[in-house]
């Protein structure tokens, strides 16, 4: 779909003005999901990411392993990381390696899946304990969030140099991260109605609060012209920050304010994909910011407890998730 720069420019810039929120039903405008149940019981398997042989790795958060599931041949393999590990996130390099934040101990850990052998990257200041959420700039290096210890940082891959930048405001669990086009992180600071970003070459640290004191961003995405979506947790709206203007706007999910979006992605299409996940069985919902559209309700087969993440696999052009019941699932998209 192509756009004048003209069209672009209104679309992007008047979205969100005074529109209803559509209805949608789940039956006859859903995806096709399926799931597969993880061998390791109760070891909520989460943050999946596809390799380049299409095995999907993911983080077993209570069973302190990481392991993959081969869509092919329906086989999983664990790699066991240690007692207390607690490892929350991962993301795969183009070389295989596995990254992953070891949550409880302190340090981001490099996985080698030929040999088992797993590298140790531990945080310069021991107060940061938490890794929590990864993510890749387009050279390869990786800008993460701790949560509880309000700090935010990145870690040069070739020399295992961490730079950390805490936060200024006090308790802002900072949370999901993305990075755009000029690669910029952008990080949500969920104990806050803040967004916040990091300048990748000064590290200077820029905060920008949201309009609704209440508001509270728990993951994010990021679409064409870096326009910064957010998912607002505590009130079940979908919000748009536009770093240009610093407009923010927002507008009601299908399920209402009770629905606590967690989980977030985005496909080529620019379509935005969330969870709410304060429904039995959770609701995998999609958004076109194009027609300014929610499109698709489809439940979560094995009602998900909740969905904390998820990834575009834009070759396969699927989305997979981990759940809390778990199960590894995947999401066929249109």
């Amino acid at each position: 779909m192509r756009f004048c720069s003209t069209c672009l420019f209104y679309i992007c810039s008047f979205w969100f003005i005074a529109l209803p929120t559509p209805l949608v039903n789940a039956e006859e405008n859903s995806v096709e999901i399926r799931e597969w149940l993880v061998p390791w019981e109760k070891t909520r398997p989460r943050d999946p990411y596809v390799d380049g042989k299409g095995r999907v790795w993911f983080c077993g958060q209570a069973g302190n392993y990481i392991a993959y599931f081969d869509p092919a041949t329906e086989k999983f393999e664990k790699f066991d990381l240690g007692e207390g590990s607690a490892p929350h996130n991962l993301i795969v390099d183009k070389k295989g390696y596995v990254w992953f934040a070891g949550n409880l101990q302190g340090y981001i850990g490099r996985l080698s899946p030929k040999t088992g052998n797993i590298k140790k990257f531990q945080m310069p200041d021991p107060a940061v304990s938490d890794p929590h959420t990864l993510e890749f700039d387009s050279k390869g290096d990786i800008w993460f969030t701790a949560q509880f210890s309000n700090t935010v940082g990145k870690l040069e891959v070739e020399t295992g140099e961490i730079t950390l930048v805490p936060l200024t405001s006090v308790g802002s669990r900072p949370y999901g991260v993305k990075v755009d086009s000029k690669d910029r992180p952008w990080f949500v600071l969920f104990g806050t109605n803040k967004l916040a970003t990091v300048d990748p070459k000064t590290f200077k640290l820029k905060e920008y609060e949201l309009p609704r004191e209440e508001i509270r961003p728990r993951r994010l995405a990021i679409t064409s012209y870096d326009k910064i979506w957010i998912v607002d947790y505590a009130a079940g709206q979908l919000g748009r920050f536009d770093p240009v203007t610093k407009k923010y706007t927002e507008r009601a999910l299908p399920g209402g304010e009770n629905s606590k979006p967690y989980a977030m992605a985005v496909d080529d299409k620019d379509h935005l994909w969330f969870v709410e996940t304060g429904f039995n069985p959770n609701l995998m919902i999609s958004y076109d910011p194009w027609k300014q559209e929610f499109n698709t309700v489809s439940e979560i087969p094995s009602g998900g407890g909740s969905v904390r993440h998820m990834y575009f696999h834009s070759e396969s052009h699927e989305i997979w998730f981990g759940t809390d019941t778990n199960f590894i699932g995947r999401a066929a998209i249109p």
